[in-house]
């Protein structure tokens, strides 16, 4: 047994090493709600490309996890909204900790730092849905991680939205959280505190300008251009830091004025809104990367920030209730591209690297037929069809497809639709209106994407490796 050993002691030593010097650096958030996700393997590559050290995760997914075994990349995995009500029980909290984070870390060398506990559970527009359900689920996961021996290494965490707190007076000092889930968020906080947890939140100019036609545009970005907010002298000429700051004075004020800050999400979406575009989306992202790259922090927090960029990749699948911008947060398009210049610091070019190795599907497109009439009974029908389960979120006043013609329209519709049933000829039908062509309808401001070819999983082969690795330490077992 002494392989076995020497085996688990290396894996001991690096724990320990990893956990007395965090990675520092840029993180990303990975989402996968798409059509056509990426292979893992690419994304992991893609990743270390681009010099990313952490990723954030929003489920357990094997196949992601497994590929970023042994990749060096810091993790932190993800417990979905709807699964908070089933870890409430610690048998259920162990079984998912032995499953998504042993089996990961013992087998497949993930370097798992963190546990996402809910994805913005006390959103005001979830009315309460998660108050009750999010702090029990944190004990039980923090109890199962600590029985499991992963107590040192990985830590809980609650990403929330910046909703939970406000300023009465508007300035970061007057900072505290809302008078209505107070109780909730003091009682994960102090949780966190006790645990040798950090607090995780969600910082977003954009939905700020989204929902108010009066900010201040220039607040949102990190030029200097905005007219200085001074709080008591201390003088804050962007948004991020004065919201950063009301938290940490909403922290102090319930004495925790020292608890581990993460930036869990920070981003600006490149289309479907009239001030989310390339132009803005380069603006921010770069602003935020040089104003945290010399390591100044806020000025209640001087010092690195930990921040997660949101997000990787493009979602053509996430729910648009927010907005129709919700997919397209992307630094890179859903396949990989990149969508503007960004340097992130982390590599000699300065500049995103795409993906490699990426397979698309024919270059091929479904359009309106040339001789199809516009007051066709079935146009208006068909279009609402394609839209509702494809995605046309890059339609409408000031995106990128905006300036199209109602034909145009009419066929970005019908492609994106084609497109995301893999080029089936049926899914060009649309009651004879549709067609498909060789060339590219394409415009210079707006793209009809050729979908990648779809990714599978690797489920059998996942269980069958399993199995194997099973079979393998029992032989091995009788043999030593």
């Amino acid at each position: 047994m002494g392989f076995f050993s020497f085996s688990k002691l290396c894996l001991v030593i690096l724990s320990l090493i990893s956990s007395l010097h965090p990675v520092s650096g840029i993180g990303a958030n990975w989402g996968t709600q798409s059509t056509h996700n990426l292979p893992p393997d690419i994304v992991v590559k893609m990743l270390k490309d681009n010099g990313f050290q952490k990723v954030k995760l929003f489920d357990a997914d094997y196949d992601t996890l497994k590929a970023l075994g042994s990749s060096g990349i810091e993790v932190m995995v993800g417990i979905p909204n709807d699964m908070l009500t089933t870890l409430g029980s610690l048998k259920a909290a162990e079984k998912w900790v032995s499953n998504n984070i042993s089996v990961h870390l013992s087998d497949n060398n993930v370097n798992i730092r963190y546990v996402a506990v809910g994805n913005e559970p006390f959103l005001a527009t979830y009315n309460g849905s998660f108050l009750r359900t999010t702090f029990p689920a944190l004990q039980n996961v923090q109890t199962a991680l600590v029985k499991a021996g992963h107590g040192n290494q990985v830590k809980v965490t609650v990403p929330l939205n910046a909703d939970v707190y406000s300023s009465a007076s508007s300035l970061p000092s007057g900072g505290d959280f809302r008078a209505d889930i107070h109780e909730f968020v003091i009682q994960i906080v102090k949780f966190l505190s006790d645990n040798g947890s950090p607090f995780t939140i969600n910082i977003y100019p954009f939905i700020s300008l989204y929902i108010d036609s009066n900010f201040p545009v220039e607040y949102a970005f990190f030029d200097g251009n905005a007219t200085p907010l001074n709080d008591g002298g201390t003088i804050y000429t962007n948004m991020f830091d004065a919201n950063h700051d009301t938290l940490v004075w909403a922290l102090k004020k319930n004495g925790f004025g020292n608890l581990p800050i993460i930036v869990g999400e920070i981003g600006w979406p490149t289309d479907g809104d009239r001030n989310a575009n390339l132009q803005l989306a380069q603006r921010f992202n770069q602003g935020f990367m040089t104003h945290i790259s010399g390591g100044k922090g806020t000025p209640m927090r001087p010092g690195p920030v930990d921040a997660y960029l949101f997000s990787l990749i493009d979602e053509d699948a996430k729910s648009i209730q927010p907005g129709n911008f919700e997919r397209h947060w992307g630094i890179f398009a859903y396949d990989g591209r990149p969508k503007y210049s960004l340097n992130l610091g982390t590599t000699n070019s300065g500049s995103l690297v795409p993906a490699s190795n990426v397979k698309y599907l024919e270059r091929k497109w479904c359009v309106l037929k040339p001789n199809a009439k516009l007051d066709d009974p079935q146009v208006a029908p068909s279009v609402s069809y394609a839209c509702a389960r494809a995605d046309c979120t890059s339609l409408g006043y000031e995106t990128s497809c905006g300036g199209l013609d109602a034909r145009g329209n009419i066929s970005y519709a019908f492609n994106s639709y084609y497109q995301i049933n893999n080029q089936l000829d049926e899914a060009c039908q649309f009651s004879g209106l549709g067609t498909i062509t060789k060339s590219d309808p394409s415009t210079p401001s707006c793209k009809f994407e050729i979908m990648i070819e779809p990714y599978y999983g690797g489920a059998e082969q996942k269980f069958g490796c399993t199995r194997m690795t099973m079979a393998l330490i029992l032989l091995l077992w009788t043999i030593l």
